[in-house]
């Protein structure tokens, strides 16, 4: 304490610098080394900075202990360019035009000169991107430029090409590598004679209606009454993408491909992706094969791992693969029956090994020819994706396992789930009859999975339980995979959509490769130092998050613009999050979540609970906690924002017809 008097002493006397925070109110944040706490900077103190700028500030100590700052100089602005939508009053007589930023990157509104020809060109409610030039000590605003449009705010390209802008995300292939794909897409397969010839073998694909890409082919055969032979099948993406390559560098740059409702940024060009590397059925295909005899019980009993060149049979929807283990009859019924029954028996077999069985469900859109959501419907994973899923993990378990910890490789790893977050998990579900052991945390967890299934309550407890858990990531030292209860773990099955996969192809290919003659040859893959490899990890890690954060943020979209049609409406929800001012609810039909003002409640006046895991009323004393079943008008949307606005309907109406029913 005496040492942080001394600092703020110090301080007191100097000037500082640090990142400043700016809340909407217009007040700010500085943190400055030497303080617990950021210093205050007051709305008329921060000196037309803006978020995140790195500034240089003056300390200035009020009565007793209390430190304020002003800003004297930005250092650095972290951004001088933002997306907005462009407001235009051509009846008023201001001399500007002027651009809302809605994601809190900059806490005032950006002014465009009227005068400005180029204004002509845009129209009101366009989506833009706007350049800062000047701020004039005269005006409250800064004064910007247009440098790009968009298009209407809340159409889907605009939202689209808006978003991938607003992520620094590239979604257009140069012509230098367009090219590059088109070279080696004309190019013949060199290297036939030394694969496992695998063509006669019934193989097929099973993927979602609308995909493009496939990764992935299975291919299984019986041997004798009690083995089969079973053939996982992965594109061979890193046999054309030679490392260093211009080709390499830009997928690696995007390091995966990004999914949107209607849409797909591909990680390689679609010469590639959708063609040459896509285990399209009927076409001689490269693969890169975990080929294992299985018998009855599950049991592996040897197992091989290299190059092959396959001949896909059929390609199947997991709709079609579904109907067929549903009615044991279809184009290869007994192969995919038998496969179904397999999945089944590693299914147990992980879960009694402590794998946390957590199945999300996935909210899926119908989009009309304009790219308009007109309707949705919630897909759960049935046995066909379940199917697919274990032997998937099953490969990039074993392959795993066969690189072993004492060789350099990538691993996916998975650590343990934060403790406090667990704490927070344990306090909001005991009030709604539920219960963690932490002795046996997998086991509890999987035994509250199994109790909430088909209760109003689940989504909002597996999103919680996502949240405690920790985050998958890639590194080259295994901790093993916690969610999985595997200690080895990997991902070699989607190189087409995921840069981590072709280097996990390269590493397994040169180990398998190291003891041949052919491995000192020019073309060879040749082992880096494991920095290098370290450093694509976290690289890989930064791009998956990325690409999560914008399909999120796209999907909010869809879902608001779809429950757009049906203001007016009432839904029931599920309370998810509490403010002092604001109640969240999940609106059960469609899975996206609203907002309700505490003020707007009007069956009395509420406020938030200290511990703020619920809200009580001031007079009749009624609790409402996370996790309780609520009925409520949808009112409002606000589609620059993404927000839903909802009304609270009075619940005691709703408690009594529960009663009664």
């Amino acid at each position: 304490m005496k040492s942080e008097k001394k600092i703020k002493k110090k301080h007191c006397k100097n000037f500082s610098t640090g990142s400043i925070n700016i809340t909407s109110h217009g007040y700010a944040f500085v943190n400055v080394e030497g303080f617990q706490k950021d210093i205050f900077i007051p709305k008329n103190k921060t000196n037309r900075a803006l978020e995140g700028d790195f500034v240089k500030i003056r300390l200035n100590k009020k009565k007793g202990i209390k430190i304020e700052g002003e800003v004297l100089k930005i250092i650095k602005r972290k951004t001088q360019k933002f997306i907005g939508i462009l407001k235009i009053n051509l009846q008023s007589n201001s001399k500007y035009g002027s651009v809302i930023v809605y994601n809190n990157s900059i806490h005032v509104d950006i002014f465009i000169p009227i005068n400005d020809e180029k204004l002509k060109k845009y129209h009101h409610n366009d989506k833009v991107l706007v350049q800062i030039v000047s701020w004039p000590k005269k005006l409250k605003n800064p004064l910007g430029k247009i440098i790009k449009i968009f298009g209407k705010s809340g159409e889907y390209k605009t939202e689209v090409f808006s978003l991938l802008e607003e992520y620094g995300i590239q979604y257009e292939f140069s012509k230098e590598v367009e090219n590059e794909a088109k070279k080696i897409s004309s190019k013949r397969i060199s290297d036939r004679e030394t694969r496992k010839d695998l063509r006669n073998i019934n193989t097929f694909t099973i993927d979602p209606l609308d995909a493009k890409d496939f990764d992935d082919a299975l291919s299984i055969r019986k041997l004798n009454d009690n083995t089969w032979e079973i053939g996982v099948h992965i594109s061979d993406v890193s046999h054309y993408i030679k490392e260093g390559s211009l080709l390499d560098k830009e997928a690696y740059s995007r390091a995966t491909s990004i999914y949107f409702i209607g849409k797909v940024i591909p990680m390689l060009p679609k010469i590639l992706s959708n063609d040459l590397c896509s285990l399209q059925p009927m076409e001689e295909k490269l693969s890169f094969s975990y080929i294992f005899n299985m018998d009855n019980q599950g049991k592996i009993l040897k197992s091989w791992l290299g190059k092959t060149i396959i001949r896909s049979d059929r390609r199947f929807t997991y709709e079609e693969v579904q109907q067929i283990i549903d009615k044991k009859k279809g184009d290869f019924h007994e192969e995919i029956y038998t496969l179904f029954l397999f999945s089944k028996i590693l299914t147990k077999k992980r879960l009694k090994n402590g794998s946390i069985y957590l199945e999300k469900v996935e909210v899926k859109f119908h989009l009309d020819e304009k790219k308009n959501p007109i309707s949705l419907h919630l897909e759960k994973n049935n046995d066909a994706h379940r199917l697919i899923e274990e032997f998937m993990l099953l490969t990039n378990q074993k392959i795993s396992e066969f690189v072993t910890s004492n060789k350099l490789f990538i691993y996916r790893i998975h650590d343990e789930p934060d403790f406090q977050k667990i704490f927070f998990l344990k306090k909001i579900i005991e009030p709604l009859g539920y219960f963690l052991d932490f002795k046996n945390l997998k086991t509890s967890i999987n035994c509250l999975l199994k109790k909430i299934k088909g209760k109003p309550e689940q989504n909002m407890i597996e999103n919680l339980i996502l949240r405690a858990m920790s985050k998958a990531k890639y590194s080259t030292k295994n901790i093993g995979h916690y969610g999985l209860s595997f200690l080895h773990y990997t991902h070699f099955t989607s190189p087409i959509r995921r840069y981590s996969d072709i280097i996990a192809h390269r590493l397994l290919h040169c180990y398998l490769t190291i003891n041949q003659k052919n491995h000192n040859n020019e073309n060879a893959y040749k082992l880096k130092k494991m920095e290098f490899y370290e450093k694509q990890s976290q690289h890989c890690s930064n791009k998956e998050r990325l690409a999560i954060d914008v399909e999120r943020e796209f999907l909010k979209y869809i879902q608001v613009k779809y429950i757009k049609k049906f203001l007016g409406k009432e839904f029931y929800g599920i309370i998810t999050g509490f403010t002092d001012w604001s109640v969240y609810i999940d609106l059960l039909l469609f899975q996206t979540e609203g907002m309700v003002r505490l003020c707007d409640i009007k069956e009395d006046t509420y406020i938030l609970n200290s511990n703020n895991y619920s809200i009580i009323g001031k007079k009749k004393r009624k609790v409402y906690h996370l996790g309780d079943k609520v009925k409520v008008k949808l009112i409002d949307i606000n589609m620059e924002k993404k927000q839903i606005i909802l009304d609270w309907i009075d619940n005691k109406y709703f408690e009594e017809s529960i009663k009664i029913k």
